[in-house]
């Protein structure tokens, strides 16, 4: 059985390469995709470095292995490109947490706000944006804004970081990432009482609870750089479980382990690398942004990149 699936990869592997060719194709993995899909792609990171290095290859295809978020930043930046989402139904429950009125109407309420949005968030919400964020350059980016009370849409858990961070006002929105939510300071401190040496680096997403028991916080990539040059030979990872196949590929000499069972995100692992060839076979789904709103989100991601 096992060698009948692994023919059968073996054959979709092969036709995947045989589209790519005919179509001018690239693939385009998140780190919290199943490895199979990892493995398919040309690139594998987090979601804005990947939009990034697709705007500057020569293709006509993008097949974004992600959520519905991620592709449509792609197309900001690669409006040229035809942009591919293997599943129609992965979308990002954080990024749905707000609307591009409820933008506007927090704009109402505070007129002299800076208005900064994580890329986890709708093109209609970077439309309504002064400016973009990643996990990475959020603290940056905010004290880089010259007003001193800013909107942070949509992840509470994030702003509570930045706000440690920094002097400005910080108007929270209540969104958060669900599967991050689930990751307690009980999940944690358990883990540790198992193995006392075990290194914990979590994600900013995480509530603030548990940020504050990690010996390091950082988003994908800086989990990534980290993990190669630190000592410790067992890391306590709170993020996506996705990560840990990287993790474990590109540090075979370290031990990786997730809090819990629980951190996974259902909507992440609904791409297959059955469902990525079908996507390519068939030119679906077909991910799209309104001229006018792609030109207003792409000039709050063009700031972010200024800083």
């Amino acid at each position: 059985m096992a060698s009948a699936n692994h023919l059968a990869s073996e054959n979709m592997g092969n036709r995947l390469q045989e589209l790519k060719n005919e179509k001018n194709a690239i693939i385009l993995a998140h780190n919290y995709q199943i490895g199979e899909v990892q493995e398919a792609a040309d690139y594998v990171g987090d979601s804005f470095e990947l939009s990034r290095i697709a705007s500057q290859i020569d293709c006509d295809v993008i097949v974004f292995c992600g959520v519905d978020f991620m592709a449509e930043s792609a197309y900001i930046l690669s409006p040229e490109k035809t942009v591919l989402l293997p599943v129609k139904d992965a979308t990002c429950p954080m990024s749905h947490m707000i609307t591009a009125a409820d933008v506007q109407a927090l704009r109402l309420k505070y007129p002299r706000a800076t208005v900064v949005c994580y890329v986890n968030t709708s093109a209609d919400v970077k439309a309504e944006s002064d400016i973009c964020c990643t996990s990475a350059n959020a603290i940056n980016v905010m004290n880089s804004v010259e007003s001193d009370q800013v909107i942070f849409v949509p992840d509470r858990n994030l702003a509570h970081f930045v706000q440690s961070k920094t002097n400005k006002e910080i108007i929270a929105w209540n969104g958060f990432c669900p599967t991050h939510e689930n990751i307690t300071v009980g999940d944690i401190l358990m883990r540790k009482h198992e193995m006392p040496d075990i290194e914990v680096v979590v994600h900013p997403e995480c509530r603030p609870e548990v940020i504050e028991v990690a010996d390091y916080v950082y988003g994908t990539g800086g989990m990534l750089r980290h993990a190669k040059i630190s000592n410790a030979k067992r890391m306590l990872i709170g993020t996506e479980v996705g990560l840990l196949y990287r993790l474990r590929k590109e540090n075979p000499d370290k031990e990786f382990y997730s809090p819990s069972e629980h951190v996974v995100c259902p909507n992440m692992k609904l791409t297959t690398l059955q469902k990525v060839v079908k996507a390519l076979d068939n030119m679906e789904y077909k991910i799209t942004v309104a001229e006018d709103v792609r030109v207003r989100a792409k000039r709050a991601l063009d700031k972010m990149l200024e800083i």
